[in-house]
């Protein structure tokens, strides 16, 4: 029996058992999911956290989550409190600069590699995306996540060529602007490549649209991932639940981006148990990982 099936038993396993971790240690619910992602690793897949996640928390803290989680990538958003220390400061491109040097030395002693920074509003004021593009460049930011009108998109172009930045456009439910991956295709069209999507899972499944659907409609223009599973379709109300136990097909997501040749980051943001959310992101990332193993396996397989 290889790796993949008993890891996806042991899963199985456990939720008929009604087998649950303890929701107030971190540590020791972390310690069920993999010492990061390898498998994912291996096929050029960066799996990490939206700091979203751990919005309770300040930005220091959900750093030391991603840590304890075995990952090695976060997603900031603007306006979290940066730290218990600081906590008249908020991370974002506000920021005083004179505290970057301490946020990345916070970041490489984690070992976690700060990806990308959203969502956060970009505009016609280039003087102020100018803000966000320099806060990125300066904090190594390789994407930023945003839900910009299509009347920016030239300066856009501009920017992204002139920082080698992305920019991402995020997909809130509908009624949002992006919501519709129809819609994000038809404005990516004749757009920088460095323009795509921030395809968020759960987002799309709340908007009654299935992810692999939309995933091959945006082929050639996905940039990253918010990744959600749901245990409903169509209803914005729905909350999270641990990857592939919901209506997501993980491995249909999976197959559609390694048939893609997709490289990029996997940010989960899950939005439920705010201050309890550890235990299910362990069964997210072991989930993730054994279907990311197997579909390594058979790639090998066929060689």
């Amino acid at each position: 029996m290889n790796r993949f099936r008993v890891s996806m038993m042991m899963l199985m396993c456990a939720g008929l058992f009604g087998v649950r971790f303890a929701a107030a240690d971190d540590l020791a619910a972390a310690t069920l999911a993999p010492k990061g992602t390898p498998a994912a690793e291996a096929l050029g897949w960066h799996v990490g956290c939206q700091a979203y996640t751990f919005n309770h928390y300040t930005f220091y803290e959900a750093i030391d989550k991603v840590k304890a989680l075995g990952l090695h990538y976060i997603e900031a958003y603007p306006g979290q409190t940066l730290s218990k220390e600081h906590g008249d400061v908020k991370f974002d491109h506000n920021m005083p600069p004179a505290l970057y040097p301490e946020v990345l030395a916070r970041l490489k002693a984690a070992d976690v590699k700060l990806m990308n920074y959203g969502v956060v509003g970009l505009s016609a004021d280039e003087a102020e995306d100018r803000k966000v593009f320099e806060f990125a460049k300066k904090m190594g930011i390789e994407t930023i996540v945003s839900e910009p009108p299509q009347e920016v998109f030239s300066l856009l172009d501009k920017l992204t060529e002139e920082y080698k930045i992305n920019v991402a456009l995020h997909n809130h439910p509908a009624p949002s602007r992006y919501w519709d991956p129809k819609v994000t295709l038809a404005a990516l069209e004749g757009h920088s490549k460095r323009i795509g999507s921030c395809a968020d899972t759960g987002h799309w499944l709340r908007s009654g649209v299935w992810p692999v659907e939309a995933l091959k409609l945006l082929e050639g223009r996905i940039i990253s991932f918010h990744v959600k599973d749901l245990g409903e379709f169509g209803n914005k109300e729905a909350h999270d639940v641990p990857w592939g136990t919901g209506l997501l097909d993980l491995r249909g997501v999976l197959t559609e981006m390694q048939r893609q040749g997709f490289k990029g980051v996997f940010s989960a943001e899950y939005e439920h148990k705010w201050t309890e959310s550890v235990p299910d992101l362990a069964q997210s990332v072991m989930n993730f990982n054994a279907v990311a193993e197997n579909l390594a396996e058979l790639s090998a397989a066929k060689k």
